[in-house]
């Protein structure tokens, strides 16, 4: 059960996860450096970063904290039950660091930037502090370390996006990756600590997302989940001529929205049932939009998939949806965080829509993409919510018959305008008793969303073996559902396309046979 809000999207299976060492490298590394992830897919994306830089420097990676000289948590300040657990790792790491004088141990991401004093002078747990727009300065802050000093640089940058830097993808299943498209976010909501610790929003130069979407495709890669903390606010003015896909230098433009009339036809009115008969968006030359930017990475191979996370639902245009709509290997999936139902409530959060803006924008997607799926976030218990407008929550839920949600009780966040203005009010009972009621409820909607799926076939990109049974294959469809089969007689191999005709499900899972 979590309990705080947030607009990112956790992967329980990851928390604390550990870099693998490279799968070949003949290399001879004076030192190593290990590196557990916490929070969100954003946190995983920038320890691969982190990764690549110190692979420049000589360090290579481990897996055995026992084998590291230099240890990295990279830190999540979203969620307490992760700051709890960092917190715990620390002090474990800081009696590993007395049996080896010379390792260091340093905090990265969201924590270090929030937590500094604390964790450097007060608590004493760490050497080095790094925030999410400082990971260039490690080589120089380690080798301050080394001489004794404490190494520390939080500050937050207006243009830093380590377009330049390729990750070193370490855990990677050789299928799927993450790529960074921008980082930072412009929107306040009350409850959300990323503005203070991720700093502004800036987009990275789309000629260099494109790049590294072809390398991944070209080393074997079936797809790409582009990142950000509102991908749909992306904006890049291009000053010079794209390299595009098929050696293209230029979009078609027709009817294209410039990035101003896209946020006009995303006001809190109810989106208008017709809008552009664009599909790809843009505007000027040189001004990529986000449903521009996924065209692009759409005209690399129709053999590679694409994703995206986080949309926020002031945001996100028909430009986009129209896009999606137009290329088959644009997953038809949307996470779209909801938050909560009332439209008090959303107007307290700093959301920006009210819950008839929200609704008329879900009616907009079905309209364009019938067959698209709808995940969200849900806050149970945030400041003065009744007993109605947790009420709300549900009936929205039931409306909108989300595929699946992540759903927490709110917790307040140091230093958030929630933290400062508003009183955290609601007993942890009602919190806990608020938030059963939506997990029951969202469980209900994910059933019946997949039993809804039976007999149906799905193309599932394999993704590896079920970890219940090496005899079955696991995969997703455009619609990110987990599919389940049977490998049979046939010569599949992950990283392979399947017609998979379902036959049966759970929950969370479609289970199913190959159709030859």
């Amino acid at each position: 059960m979590f309990d705080v809000a947030t607009t990112k999207v956790h992967d329980e299976t990851r928390q604390g996860e550990a870099f693998a060492p490279f799968a070949i490298d003949p290399t001879l590394y004076q030192r190593r450096f290990y590196i557990e992830s916490y929070g969100c897919a954003m946190n995983f994306s920038d320890s691969e970063i982190v990764a690549s830089i110190l692979q420049g420097e000589g360090f290579g990676a481990t897996r055995n904290v026992e084998d590291a000289d230099l240890i990295f948590v990279n830190t999540c300040s979203i969620r307490e039950k992760a700051e709890m657990t960092v917190r715990k790792r620390l002090t474990e790491f800081r009696k590993l660091k007395k049996r080896r004088p010379g390792m260091l141990v340093g905090i990265l991401g969201c924590m270090a930037e929030r937590l500094k004093a604390k964790l450097l002078e007060e608590e004493k747990l760490v050497d080095l502090v790094i925030g999410p727009d400082a990971y260039r300065t490690l080589p120089d802050l380690i080798k301050e370390a080394d001489g004794g000093q404490k190494g520390v640089n939080v500050l937050l940058s207006r243009d830093e996006t380590y377009a330049d830097i390729s990750p070193v993808r370490l855990n990677s299943n050789g299928i799927t990756a993450f790529v960074s498209i921008m980082r930072g976010c412009n929107n306040m909501c009350s409850f959300c600590v990323v503005p203070f610790t991720r700093g502004r929003e800036r987009s990275r130069d789309a000629a260099s997302i494109v790049q590294e979407c072809r390398q991944l495709f070209d080393d074997g890669y079936k797809e790409v989940t582009l990142l950000g903390q509102n991908v749909d606010s992306y904006y890049y003015q291009s000053t010079a001529p794209l390299n595009l896909p098929g050696g293209e230098t230029s979009l078609p433009h027709k009817g294209q929205l410039n990035r101003e009339t896209a946020k006009e036809s995303n006001t809190l009115q109810s989106p208008p049932s017709e809008l552009v008969s664009s599909h790809t968006g843009g505007g000027r030359e040189g001004a990529i939009t986000f449903a521009r930017l996924l065209e692009m990475v759409a005209l690399i191979s129709p053999d590679l998939r694409i994703r995206f996370s986080t949309s926020h639902p002031k945001d996100i245009t028909d430009d986009v949806l129209h896009t999606m709509k137009k290329y088959e290997n644009i997953c038809k999936y949307i996470h779209l965080p909801l938050q909560s139902g009332s439209t008090r409530m959303l107007q307290l959060m700093n959301r920006s829509y009210t819950r008839e803006w929200y609704k008329a924008k879900v009616d907009r997607i079905k309209e364009i993409m019938p067959d698209c799926a709808l995940s969200s976030d849900v806050i149970a218990g945030f400041c003065t919510e009744t007993e109605e407008d947790h009420q709300e929550t549900l009936s929205m839920m039931a409306y909108v018959k989300y595929d699946f949600s992540y759903m927490f009780f709110y917790s307040e966040r140091p230093g958030t305008l929630a933290q400062r203005c508003y009183e955290d009010d609601i007993p942890l009972d009602v919190k806990k008793r608020r938030l059963q009621e939506i997990v029951d409820l969202q469980g209900k909607l994910s059933h019946q969303s997949n039993r809804e799926d039976l007999g149906k076939t799905f193309k599932v990109l394999i993704e590896g073996e079920s970890k219940k049974d090496e005899h079955f294959w696991k995969g997703r469809n455009s619609q990110n559902k987990v599919v389940i089969f049977p490998k049979g007689a046939f010569s599949y191999k992950a990283g392979d396309y399947a017609e998979v005709h379902v036959t049966s499900c759970t929950q969370a899972t479609l289970i199913g046979e190959i159709v030859n």
